[in-house]
């Protein structure tokens, strides 16, 4: 997203479905064996809504890092491709052209992304005060940022959620922190969790801008349970730094999902090893999901505590 595209909404169009029939027959071929299904998502698949004028469909592929070897056949088709783009296990294509303007968002079957889209899209079909809101909080945003799409997006995050809770969406979903609300996260989880135990304020906060250093929040649901703070270092090598869940949900298992979700995240990355300094208390957590003795070997050295236990993990 970019703040200088121009927010455009306009009444629902009954040509959208047909753009989305039209257009996800060249997505399955493009992407062949590796296509399960489409699906059309976004407000141009709610009858009745207003939307921005761009078609929103979700292919669920076998195998999402294989969808990188078709980016050439995207681009035949005058995608422009994003990659990953902000979004964990996502591919994202992007075009605007004659017959309409497209965003395809793939994922990889079973990701919790596809059903927290599906479960927002058929809420909306069929509770009508709810779509009529959305589509007036929309218009409203379209004017207060007309030429700011990341405010626009982010001034609905708040209604988004309450859909989702009220559909029902529970899916542990890993996400780079954009709004407010996650950075507001992220931060809490680092002093509460880690600073105040020193104590001293954070000093480590330039590392949200910084490309080396990856940061991801956790969420069940709606509700953000857990953070974790990456540094990928030269020759493959990366730095869990922090990961930590919320107190009073500790012991549910979620700890040891959001591990393996950053080892994969860090796979398809082409990463080889992950490093960690243990605290004592941590040690069986990490040795429980197949941590071993091995050198931090920190090229930076940068602030350990004496009980440290360096441990390790060949991906």
């Amino acid at each position: 997203m970019t703040g200088s595209r121009q927010v455009k909404i306009l009444p629902y169009n009954s040509q959208w479905p047909e753009l989305f029939k039209l257009e996800s027959h060249l997505i399955q071929q493009t992407l062949g064996h590796n296509f399960i299904t489409i699906h059309h998502i976004g407000s141009t698949s709610v009858s009745g809504l207003a939307a921005k004028p761009i078609i929103d469909m979700i292919p669920v592929v076998r195998d999402i890092t294989q969808v990188d070897r078709v980016n050439e056949t995207m681009q035949s088709l005058r995608y422009i491709v994003k990659g990953e783009y902000g979004i964990p296990f996502r591919r994202f294509f992007h075009k605007t052209g004659e017959n309409g303007s497209f965003n395809v968002h793939v994922f990889e079957v079973g990701s919790p992304e596809i059903d927290r889209h599906l479960r927002f899209r058929d809420w909306m079909r069929t509770h009508l005060d709810d779509r009529n809101a959305y589509g007036h909080l929309k218009v409203e945003l379209a004017v207060q940022y007309p030429n700011d799409i990341m405010n626009y997006c982010l001034g609905k995050e708040p209604f988004i959620t309450d859909i989702d809770r009220k559909a029902g969406f529970c899916g542990l979903r890993m996400v780079m922190p954009l709004t407010t609300r996650e950075w507001e996260a992220v931060q809490h989880f680092r002093q509460t969790y880690f600073f105040d135990k020193i104590p001293m304020a954070d000093p480590y906060t330039w590392t949200f801008d910084h490309p080396d250093h990856v940061h991801f929040v956790l969420y069940q649901g709606t509700e953000i349970i857990g953070y974790a703070h990456l540094q990928q270092w030269p020759d493959g090598r990366t730095a869990m730094r922090i990961i930590v869940i919320e107190d009073s949900l500790r012991n549910r298992g979620n700890g040891g999902q959001f591990l393996a979700l950053c080892e994969k995240w860090l796979r398809h990355q082409g990463e080889k090893s992950i490093h960690v300094e243990s605290s004592p208390e941590a040690q069986a957590f990490y040795r429980k999901n197949g941590y071993v003795d091995m050198p931090f070997n920190d090229p930076e050295e940068s602030m350990s505590f004496p009980q440290d236990i360096p441990l390790g993990k060949v991906l």
